[in-house]
């Protein structure tokens, strides 16, 4: 049985926010209200691991796809069971086609590590702030999602996914990707400096997981920091059995008593080629269809595939 191990770690020293707190008195209350929070809530987060590599195998039952990612991480916990420093990943960059299911594992990871998650959308990420945060002196300042998730959150090791990192964009004054260049590190991470709140915070522990469909737009010395991982699309084999899983979740989320168990072998087949992504909402569609047809199975007719890319009728 897998159970979590859990011990503590300060991400911050109680004394440089008191004192930061005594300085900018007065001329921000949302800074000093955050200094505030950072003190009511203490500097200690939980740092958790799994107690065996068993509590990866949901991974591979659900993403069967990232047999090769959950393989590595299996000995990261294995060598963190051997000794007593906790686990040591570094960051993990998944490479491939939208829909293959980069983003729904990396949701995934959190929960099998027994610690939260931030997800950060790089797609529209034009300026640094949103990871970094922004100089209290500017207008409608505040912190970055990073300093958020450590000062507010319970775990100083939460999984922090930057989806779609290769569409970040910024300019001549705002690089989004530029602070990258110290969280991934692991010894500058220990004295990462959030633009607002200008007190060192230690976001070594952090788990970074970056999603991309290529690597064109990410620099090299970036890609130098990560362990880069080619994600298939799934085989067939592999297909019919996410579809079931998906199907009898749905079966049982929507209390669906008279339903079949389990998908027919046809049906599975029609299915082979759909994401992972579009996986559910399919389901879902086929279920609808056949409730609304008085039968209480799905049948091939009822698994209705999209010939184009683009806007689909609104379904079940």
């Amino acid at each position: 049985m897998n159970i979590t191990l859990a011990r503590t770690r300060a991400v911050y020293d109680l004394s440089e926010v008191q004192g930061a707190l005594e300085r900018s008195k007065g001329r921000s209350p949302e800074l000093d209200a955050f200094y505030e929070r950072m003190l009511d809530n203490g500097a200690e987060r939980f740092v958790t691991t799994p107690s065996s590599a068993d509590a990866l195998s949901p991974l591979v039952d659900e993403c069967p796809n990232f047999d090769q990612v959950v393989s590595d991480l299996r000995r990261y916990v294995a060598l963190a069971n051997a000794g007593d420093g906790g686990i040591n990943v570094m960051p993990i960059l998944l490479l491939g086609d939208p829909g293959v299911g980069k983003t729904h594992f990396a949701k995934r990871l959190a929960k099998a590590m027994a610690t939260d998650r931030e997800l950060i959308s790089m797609n529209a990420l034009s300026a640094g702030f949103v990871i970094t945060g922004s100089s209290a002196s500017w207008k409608g300042a505040k912190c970055g999602k990073v300093a958020e998730r450590l000062v507010r959150g319970q775990y100083a090791n939460p999984v922090v996914v930057l989806d779609e990192v290769e569409k970040a964009s910024g300019s001549s004054q705002s690089d989004p990707l530029a602070a990258l260049y110290q969280l991934l590190e692991p010894e500058t991470s220990r004295a990462f400096r959030d633009e607002f709140i200008d007190v060192e915070i230690d976001a070594s522990q952090i788990f970074w997981v970056l999603t991309a469909n290529s690597t064109d737009g990410i620099p090299a010395p970036l890609l130098n920091r990560m362990a880069v991982y080619d994600v298939p699309a799934p085989t067939p084999a592999q297909a019919a059995g996410i579809a079931q899983r998906i199907y009898a979740g749905l079966v049982s989320e929507l209390k669906l008593a008279r339903f079949a168990h389990q998908l027919a072998p046809a049906v599975l087949d029609k299915l082979a080629g759909v994401s992972p992504r579009d996986m559910r909402k399919t389901l879902l569609d086929g279920l609808g269809y056949a409730a609304a047809g008085g039968r209480d199975d799905v049948t091939v007719q009822d698994i209705r595939l999209k010939a184009t890319p683009g806007k689909s009728r609104i379904g079940f």
